[in-house]
């Protein structure tokens, strides 16, 4: 089926809603926590992966990682803390902080790019940096001294390793060496499972917590991480941002239905804060483009 502009909308909206779905679910599992969470989840996600992957980019998809690049290598490594670190922090916080910190990403990928590569930051985006900063810092501040505060740091390391690696597959394309990242996403996985392991021992999981995160692992990450990378051959950057967005909002609403966790107060004012200055930073940067 061809991929026109109006389905690659939905099927990122679709994408959204899959990968919002991690909160709720986690909400129900009965007696794995922490690493043992994470381990479950990534393991799935290459267990499915490793079937999709051949369908996707052709057998030779493995073959080729002997000859991947340093800059793909550090890319698995950034999608293995994104993995860890997303798991983890929502067993230590409530689901409305972690994504709201994930939402971060697009203004941390900003910076650490203006750093790094040279990229340069228009006074739109820094405007909107410093907006979000506070609605953050207002998260942080009603946190202190509880463990939530803990999963709101953990949760940080999501868009940081996300920022860092959309830097390093960019400046690696100005090299001339793209980094393929379906395969990157895999090795991500494996690397997760094999850190998350000796912690996540001994196994506490049920039969029902693994069946959970079987789905997790597959249809909360593998299969909408390889729709995304469909869709990003469509959707511009600044549409894809906005429409990721949406995972913030369907997350909390459906750990708020699913599992009865009302977002605090903080959460929401300082997420209001994030969202808002995120979405006026991409609409005006939109319509200059235009």
């Amino acid at each position: 089926m061809k991929l026109t502009h109006n389905r690659a909308v939905l099927l990122m909206v679709l994408v959204a809603l899959m990968w919002s779905t991690a909160g709720v679910v986690t909400r129900h599992l009965e007696s794995a926590r922490s690493f043992e969470v994470t381990f479950w989840r990534s393991f799935f996600t290459v267990l499915s992966l490793s079937a999709i992957l051949p369908l996707v980019s052709g057998r030779q998809v493995f073959a080729k990682l002997r000859l991947a690049t340093p800059a793909f290598w550090l890319s698995a490594v950034c999608w293995s803390v994104m993995f860890t670190a997303f798991m983890v922090a929502l067993t230590l916080t409530s689901v409305g902080n972690v994504l709201v910190t994930m939402s971060m990403g697009p203004l941390l990928t900003a910076l650490i790019a203006r750093v790094f590569i040279g990229h340069r930051v228009p006074m739109r985006t820094w405007v909107a940096v410093v907006v979000a900063g506070a609605g953050i810092f207002y998260m942080y501040a009603s946190q202190v001294g509880s463990i939530t505060l803990w999963g709101t740091l953990v949760a940080l390391c999501v868009p940081i390793a996300g920022a860092t690696n959309w830097t390093v597959t960019q400046h690696a394309h100005g090299q001339g060496q793209d980094v393929d990242l379906m395969p990157a996403v895999w090795v991500g996985g494996v690397i997760s499972c094999l850190v998350a392991l000796p912690l996540a021992l001994p196994f506490q999981a049920t039969a029902h917590d693994v069946a959970l995160l079987g789905l997790l692992g597959v249809f909360q990450l593998a299969v909408p991480c390889v729709l995304s990378v469909r869709v990003a051959q469509v959707l511009k950057a600044p549409e894809i941002s906005l429409l990721q967005l949406l995972e913030v909002i369907f997350g909390i609403l459906l750990a708020w239905w699913g599992a009865n966790e009302v977002p605090g107060s903080a959460v929401l004012s300082g997420g209001a804060l994030v969202i808002g200055a995120l979405v006026v930073n991409e609409l005006i940067g939109w319509r200059q483009r235009q």
